[in-house]
């Protein structure tokens, strides 16, 4: 395998022939780079390469499903990837354009260990990537991923005899029965569907619709070029878009889903936006009725409702807080045998008997109408105003360079757990700890909290505050979190703010 150079430029003989790959696209748990900018077709062919090497090494059966997102670039990435997959020796099962969560449902329909899902998630247009995996339901962790990479980047990758491709038809039918059944609301639900244009415009109608919902669409027909916003149900633009339609529509609730289906964000009848970690604490005081006893693991990002919340001690409930990710929440919950996982940006995983263990929207929106059934004289407001009152902000991510990110981060936990250690305040409140699990949690002698934390995906930072008191005190924890992370140069301007 020819080794990939990390720079070549557009519309040159070298970039139709020499695989390109910037190294900061191999990200903690997937891969991700801005398309053509920082890799190319021939890239995407050695990253396939690279994959299918790396199935041999680690003895994994040469058999993999691939799909694709429903952008105007992704099934020529795809193709790219597949063709190195097959140079590999892969035999290769194609589902065509799909969510990641059906992607990964087919690894278990189709008995195959492997997937690929070229995707981008949730970020805008000119992005493009991969989440894949080896041991279903789990996929790709810092130590895969570290693996890839080097097999990758330093040319590694190895020609084997044995490649084909079949195209697999029926994998989206047999997912949507999977996810249905033959259950129906048996309570009158009037949903807003928003899809903001995105893949699950092909998917969450139907399953509305064939529960019994009442649907009101929401930018449900596909057109890759987003064309009034890009589909992420944790920003702001589209949680608004959708808090407009309940209260014009009259509907129950609004669910709304990102680009690739894995996550599900939720607004309630009355046009509240409720953050996930929030609908996570409806979620898990439900199941907790059902299923009690269990564990329920939640990202450092999330509210701390999950261990402090008398509902789910009451029910013997046990809350651990882990890396955020959808790779180390995966993992997390199959480790500790857990129920489910919460994560503030909409990702949940449901495992046995619920789901299958992976992050799937479309699963959530199921498991919420299910949820509605169960509590018949209860709206989705009510459910939220029974939770005990937080203030939070939402996921706010100032800019920091991939290149710098970690290096950054690691000087901003030294300051914050030196000024815990040496008594100072925060919010004018002793700190009673700094989680160091996943970045800094400053948790305060109340409960209420601060996060920093570096961005897998993006070039970015994150920081989420929480206070068990009031506004006033959440929007002081983040001034003064924000004042730490001011003394680093390399960080720029927050994408959105309180």
């Amino acid at each position: 395998m020819t080794k990939p150079t990390p720079e070549v430029t557009p519309n040159t003989w070298s970039f139709l022939r020499d695989p390109m790959i910037k190294p900061t696209g191999f990200r903690e748990y997937d891969a991700r780079w801005k398309y053509p900018e920082e890799i190319n077709l021939p890239g995407m062919t050695a990253l396939g390469l690279g994959l299918g090497t790396q199935m041999r090494k680690r003895g994994i059966d040469p058999v993999i499903a691939v799909g694709n997102d429903y952008r105007d670039y992704s099934l020529a990435i795809k193709n790219a990837l597949i063709l190195g997959l097959m140079q590999a020796g892969i035999q290769v099962k194609d589902i065509g354009p799909a969510l990641s969560p059906m992607a990964y449902f087919a690894q278990f329909h189709l008995n195959v260990p492997a997937v690929a899902m070229v995707t981008a998630s949730h970020n805008p247009n000119g992005w493009t990537g991969v989440k894949m995996g080896f041991d279903r339901p789990l996929t790709h962790g810092p130590d895969e991923m570290s693996e890839l990479r080097d097999i990758v980047l330093n040319g590694e990758g190895a020609a084997h005899e044995g490649g084909s491709y079949e195209f697999v038809d029926g994998v989206k039918e047999a997912y949507i029965d999977d996810l249905v059944g033959d259950f129906k609301v048996s309570r009158p639900l009037k949903i807003v569907c928003a899809t903001g244009n995105g893949t699950a415009s092909a998917f969450a109608p139907e399953i509305f619709e064939r529960m019994g919902v009442e649907v009101v669409p929401s930018h449900n027909r596909l057109d890759y070029t987003f064309p009034n916003y890009n589909p992420n149900p944790e920003a702001m633009e589209m949680l608004h878009d959708m808090s407009d339609t309940v209260k014009s529509s009259g509907a129950d609730m609004a669910l709304g889903f990102d680009g690739d289906g894995d996550r599900c964000g939720v607004v309630d009848d009355e046009g509240e936006e409720i953050f996930a970690d929030k609908v996570g604490v409806i979620m898990a005081r439900d199941l907790a009725k059902l299923y009690p006893n269990s564990t329920f693991v939640a990202d450092v990002k999330s509210t701390g409702l999950f261990a402090s919340d008398p509902e789910l001690q009451a029910h013997g409930i046990k809350a651990d807080y882990w890396k955020t990710g959808h790779s180390h929440m995966k993992r997390r919950v199959k480790e500790i045998n857990a129920l489910a996982g919460f994560e503030k940006s909409g990702h949940y995983f449901l495992a046995e008997p619920i789901g299958r263990g992976y992050d799937c929207g479309m699963r959530v929106a199921v498991e919420i109408c299910k949820l509605m059934d169960r509590n018949p004289d209860k709206s989705m407001s009510d459910l939220r105003k029974a939770l005990p009152k937080t203030w939070a902000t939402p996921t706010m991510s100032p800019y920091a360079s991939d290149t710098e990110k970690y290096d950054i981060l690691t000087r901003l936990v030294a300051k914050l757990v030196a000024k815990a250690e040496a008594g100072e305040t925060f919010a004018g409140r002793a700190i009673k700890e700094v989680v160091t699990v996943n970045g800094a949690r400053v948790i305060l002698d109340n409960g209420s909290w601060g996060l920093v934390r570096a961005s897998s995906n993006t070039p970015n930072l994150v920081v989420v505050c929480e206070s068990s008191a009031s506004e006033d005190e959440m929007r002081a924890i983040f001034a003064d979190i924000d004042a730490v992370i001011r003394t680093e140069p390399g960080v720029g301007d927050y994408d959105q703010t309180i």
